[in-house]
Formats: structure tokens, sequence, C-alpha cells
């Protein structure tokens, strides 16, 4: 499996990764490829999902959280620079079999660095009681892609602000609050985030496939056409 990268490194919102994920499964039949990345505080939520069942808008809009919605399924997940998203495109498309192989790359990085991490059957990985990474796919002609989030650490408090599930999803699932629910990875190893990329890159992936120029130019005419990004509105006086 290779590992996409960009040819420079600068910041970019999160609808420009959805993109390149996507131009990589259509474009790209060069065999399995994954990548890492970070963004700015955003919540992202999935295809079937009502915004206002799921986010608390004027919060995101007081503290500068930007909205997206994917266009694979899952549940609504916040994201900022201090915790990791994983992107893998690969030609399989067997839904189960590529949820399987992700949830296990996953697996396989955190217990080489001793973390007692198990899968569910909803493609989570969980440690003891709380999840560390949750997972979501999209199929195209061709290609499939899963990507999902790993929490080596976030801003709380914003995640348990801007989230905002029903009482009953949450009791459903046997907790009472976003918080209980998740735990921060680098309370269980020594790395920081920069070196545990590394060490996610290293360990999963043989080579380095780097796009080009033009390639990160169509990436990006394809993001502005996906138009993923929801605006927010201000509140009324």
């Amino acid at each position: 499996m290779k590992y996409l990268a960009l040819p420079e490194t600068c910041e970019r919102p999160l609808s420009f990764y959805l993109a390149m994920e996507e131009y990589a499964a259509r474009r790209l039949r060069e065999g399995e490829l994954f990548f890492t990345w970070q963004v700015a505080p955003s919540v992202i939520f999935g295809r079937h999902q009502l915004l206002e069942n799921e986010v608390d808008t004027d919060y995101c809009r007081q503290h500068g959280i930007r909205l997206f919605q994917r266009k694979s399924g899952g549940g609504c997940v916040y994201a900022d620079r201090d915790n990791l998203m994983l992107s893998f495109i690969t030609q399989e498309e067997n839904v189960a079999l590529t949820f399987n192989k992700f949830v296990n790359m996953i697996l396989l990085v955190l217990r080489k660095l001793g973390v007692p991490a198990v899968g569910t059957t909803h493609n989570d990985v969980m440690i003891g009681d709380n999840k560390v990474s949750g997972t979501a796919f999209y199929h195209l002609p061709g290609g499939s892609i899963v990507h999902g989030t790993l929490l080596y650490d976030t801003n709380i408090e914003h995640m348990a602000h801007a989230i905002t599930p029903s009482k009953e999803k949450l009791q459903s699932k046997g907790i009472q609050s976003v918080r209980q629910r998740i735990t921060l990875l680098k309370d269980y190893i020594p790395l920081t985030l920069e070196e545990l990329k590394d060490f996610i890159r290293t360990t999963l992936c043989d080579g380095e496939r780097v796009l080009t120029p033009s390639e990160v130019a169509d990436i990006e005419a394809l993001e502005r056409r996906n138009s993923l990004e929801r605006p927010l509105k201000k509140e009324t006086e």
C-alpha cells in the first residue's frame, strides 16, 4: 500500500481531503492508497443525517467551527488539529471486507504500540468501554473509500457542545454524553502526534505516491463542484 502525499504542506479545509479521497478512487487506479490529515476545528456529518438534529450550529458559529456534510453514511464527527483523520482507498467493492481491512489496520498500529484496542461489529475501535476511532464507507464505481477518526487528542469542550445527538440516541448506546463515550490515545502511548503519524505511515505503507500540481488542481476543482461545506447562518435578532 502506498502513502498518498501532497507536493506541498499547507492547511486545507476538510472538503479538500474528501475531494482528494474521491479523486484517488476515481482516477488513481494504482492499487491501495492511504493518507492521514488534520484540519482546523470542523464538524462533519453523514449523508443521511439532518444538521439540526446533530449539531449546535449557534455554538459552531460562535467558535469558528466549520460544518461539512460528507457523501458517506455514519455519524457526526468533530475534528481539529489535535486528532487524526485516516483515509483508505481501494478497488475492493465488498463493503464488509473493506471495513474489516481498515479496522484491522488501525488495530495493528495500536497493538504494536501496546494499546489493548478491539474492534466492534459497528466498525469502531475501542479501548475498554470507550471509543478511540470510528469509520464510514463510501463506494464509487470501481473503487471504495473508508475514512475514520483517530482521537489522539481533541478539544473536548468543542466536541461536547458542537455535537448534539438526541438523549434517545445516547441512551441506546448506554451513555449519558458524547464526552463519556470517547477516550484519547495520548493517554496510552508515549508518542507525540507527529511521531504517531510517522509510526502509522511506516507500519502500514511501503512507499509513497506524490500528487502532481496538476492533480492537486483537479482535486481543488472537484472540491468546488462537491460544495460540501454548509454555511452558518447568523442568529436572528
